[in-house]
């Protein structure tokens, strides 16, 4: 090749790279990141099964077996409790999301603990999520942020509010919203509780039963991850009141997230 061709070639490629979105890959991989609350970081679980795996590693298992798919690493930056003020005025996000190298994809799922904490929710909630959106926007350029609805959680009247309002900050932004809450909710038509794991004060529970539920105990509360304890002890006043997510809800919420993942990579990838 003559030293014209390999120069018109070199401009070529530049001239093609540039047109392209760029991935912010690091250290080989696609760099994931989840933002949210308990029902991101499944804290239970983790105590239950603490080998896992859990939501993070599975939605890189479930990429994984797609084969087309690029080595993914997924940072799991849920916080029990947490809401967006929360998030950014406590430093958290300064000190543990704002210098995350390479991240490529950005789940931002609140508004749970945020109704509960948020004197006008609905004035200040789509308030803090356009802020939090413009620090991710400013830390991370090239990552696609990906505002997402919460999972069925409380009274659907609530939900349904909470995700109007998610969607309505994307519109306004320009973001595609990622509408977890349908996929949910289909799952949950199987059964009310199979989503959820029983959490349940020791000492509400009939001194009778304490031997049997010993292997169970953890703290102050007995822990059960499904259904395994229910003709025992399910007819006992909020027994099934904890709505947090055992695994099969957190293998739910990596397979729905996983499926919308692999369409944008591979879009993505197309277009590089």
């Amino acid at each position: 090749m003559n030293n014209i061709s390999i120069t018109l070639l070199a401009t070529l490629i530049v001239s093609f790279s540039c047109t392209l979105p760029a991935l912010a890959e690091h250290e080989g991989k696609i760099q994931i990141l989840l933002l949210g609350d308990s029902t991101t970081e499944g804290s239970i679980p983790r105590i239950m099964k603490p080998k896992g795996p859990h939501l993070e590693k599975v939605i890189e298992q479930l990429l994984a077996a797609e084969g087309d798919v690029p080595p993914t690493h997924v940072i799991q930056s849920g916080i029990s409790g947490e809401y967006i003020r929360r998030l950014i005025d406590s430093g958290r996000y300064e000190k543990s999301v704002s210098k995350l190298p390479g991240l490529d994809y950005i789940f931002v799922r609140y508004g749970i603990n945020d109704r509960g904490r948020l004197k006008k929710f609905e004035d200040e909630f789509p308030m803090h999520l356009h802020e939090l959106i413009a620090l991710l926007r400013r830390d991370h350029p090239q990552a696609l942020i990906i505002p997402t609805t919460n999972i069925a959680y409380s009274a659907d009247e609530k939900t349904a509010l909470a995700s109007g309002l998610v969607r309505d900050v994307a519109r306004k932004e320009n973001l595609k919203v990622f509408d977890l809450h349908p996929r949910f909710v289909a799952e949950l038509k199987k059964g009310p509780n199979m989503m959820n794991y029983r959490r349940y004060p020791l000492a509400k529970i009939p001194e009778k039963y304490h031997p049997f539920v010993k292997p169970y105990v953890s703290g102050s509360s007995v822990l059960v991850m499904s259904n395994e304890l229910d003709a025992i002890l399910g007819h006992l006043p909020g027994w099934f009141s904890d709505r947090h997510p055992n695994l099969a809800g957190y293998n739910v919420i990596a397979d729905e997230t996983a499926k919308y993942l692999v369409k944008i990579i591979r879009e993505r990838n197309t277009k590089r």
